[in-house]
């Protein structure tokens, strides 16, 4: 067996990447869940707890080591594998896709916990005990490096999730199936029917990663209302343009961010209370908002001389320049010349950044994970306190007062104290509800007024200073304030997502 220390190399690399079908459905689980934080731990608990029970049943084997090694290596390759698949198919019946999701992850795990144990056992004559641990253990986590660097960098950016689940799916296979000839000396009885399962596991994972983008359309057909005009998958997102008999929509990870039926009333509130409420118009800055709809409303005002909008996907801004039904909603903002289009993370350009701005336009998503739980954060909101002119004024998009109360009113404190005066404020649209903001300043201020610009559906003076009076039911309540080492936002807006208190 003298190509056994190759066969351990190349084993355990991919052997690890059962790791990455947890991560799959983790992240799947994250799209239809709302980025659940708990839904994240229960199956990375689920999945290291079953790769515990996949160790312990491996001492009750103790006859064809070999033969089970092969069959647990084909046995992943079919269930991670088409794991993906399965999920996406069920995304829209979610009585069936909890308990999938969660028997997947825990017979993947069953059978990963058990290939260490048997290719431990399978080697032991060949190396020194001291020896064998350390090549193992150490071929383990180069593995698990291997696969966690190059999942998220590589693989779904480029592959996409169900892709990428299929090729992980193969090569476990193709580890099978070449081991029938690598470990043929220890094998006993016929192995034709071990190699003729591997070759059909390989045409079937080879026919799903070709058929692959025609499954996850259909899936997103079920999914959403509408014909999907355009799917593709970033570095950061998912993002899905769908368009039905009332309009357009983009979703972002199965998130919707706008419906073109009454966006209009979203951004003209997002937009039109810090210009009027700003002491200048020159230098204006939005951070968030690629779709280019809050743009469009800043440039309806002539004496703004400059635009930086700041978004972290450079595939989103691309396609709210190009693609013909984003370009006639915005208006063709991106083509205006006083545009300044960054695509970089708003923290870290924030920090970096030493221009002072008139006007602050702030349209992230909601805060569903940490990463967007960040942009919330006092750390944030002091940064951006410095980046804003004495008489500037900031208004951010801040959740639902009425279904996410406490999270609402989190980013309402946590701006007050980051050394702003806040003014809480809220508007209605059929696609989101009652919908909140913030209007927030340097000093006290009083209530936005002035001449609003034409061309405007949902917003007049008396339209716009009613915003700012909350009734009872969307009134305060006591909450902590967001800072970026507690994260309290994010926990919020999780638990207010599920239902609870």
């Amino acid at each position: 067996m003298n190509r056994t220390p190759l066969l351990i190399l190349n084993v355990l690399i991919i052997a690890t990447c059962g790791l990455v079908y947890e991560l799959q459905a983790a992240t799947l689980s994250s799209f239809v869940m709302g980025d659940s934080i708990t839904q994240f731990s229960l199956i990375i608990g689920l999945y290291l707890t079953s790769m515990g029970v996949g160790a312990w049943l491996s001492r009750f084997l103790d006859r064809n080591l070999v033969r089970a090694f092969l069959e647990i290596e084909l046995a992943v390759a079919l269930i991670g594998g088409f794991s993906v698949p399965i999920l996406y198919l069920l995304t829209t019946r979610l009585h069936l896709f909890v308990p999938m999701l969660y028997g997947i992850v825990f017979v993947v795990g069953t059978l990963v916990g058990l290939e260490l144990p048997l290719l431990m056992r399978i080697i032991a004559e060949q190396l020194e005990f001291k020896e064998l641990v350390a090549r193992v253990l150490t071929f383990d986590y180069l593995g698990a490096l291997f696969a966690s660097v190059l999942f998220p960098l590589f693989f779904v950016p480029q592959l996409g999730l169900m892709r990428t689940s299929l090729f992980f799916g193969m090569l476990n296979a193709l580890v099978g199936f070449v081991g029938t000839w690598l470990l043929r000396p220890m094998l006993k009885g016929s192995i034709f029917g071990l190699r003729l399962r591997g070759l059909f596991l390989l045409a079937g994972l080879s026919y799903g990663l070709i058929e692959a983008p025609n499954w996850m359309r259909w899936a997103e057909e079920e999914q959403f209302d509408g014909r999907i005009l355009l799917a593709t998958t970033t570095p950061y997102q998912r993002i899905v343009v769908t368009e039905n008999r009332q309009g357009v929509q983009l979703h972002l990870n199965a998130h919707l961010q706008f419906h073109s039926l009454d966006e209009y009333r979203y951004h003209e509130a997002l937009v039109h209370p810090a210009m009027l409420a700003s002491g200048s118009r020159n230098r204006v800055l939005i951070l968030g908002g690629g779709d280019g709809l809050g743009l469009r409303e800043v440039l309806r005002y002539p004496e703004v001389e400059a635009v930086t909008l700041v978004d972290i996907d450079p595939e989103m801004t691309r396609i709210a320049s190009t693609l013909p039904p984003f370009v006639r909603l915005n208006d063709h903002a991106y083509e205006d010349p006083r545009v300044n289009v960054v695509n970089a993370d708003a923290l870290i350009w924030l920090e970096r950044e030493t221009t002072s701005f008139d006007v602050v336009i702030i349209d992230f998503p909601d805060p569903h994970h940490f990463s967007l739980g960040k942009l919330y954060t006092t750390r944030f909101y002091r940064l951006l306190h410095d980046r804003l002119t004495k008489e500037g004024a900031v208004a951010i998009q801040s959740t639902s007062p009425l279904s996410t109360r406490k999270s609402y009113w989190c980013i309402v404190n946590t701006l007050a104290a980051s050394g702003f005066h806040v003014r809480p404020y809220h508007a209605a649209m059929p696609s989101f509800g009652i919908w909140g903001y913030v209007l927030a300043k340097k000093s006290e201020f009083e209530l936005p007024q002035g001449t609003l610009p034409k061309g405007l559906r949902f917003l007049d003076l008396p339209t716009l200073k009613s915003l700012f009076i909350l009734p009872p039911d969307l009134g305060p309540v006591e909450v902590k304030i967001n800072r970026l080492d507690n994260q309290h936002l994010v926990r919020y807006y999780e638990q207010e997502r599920r239902g609870g208190e």
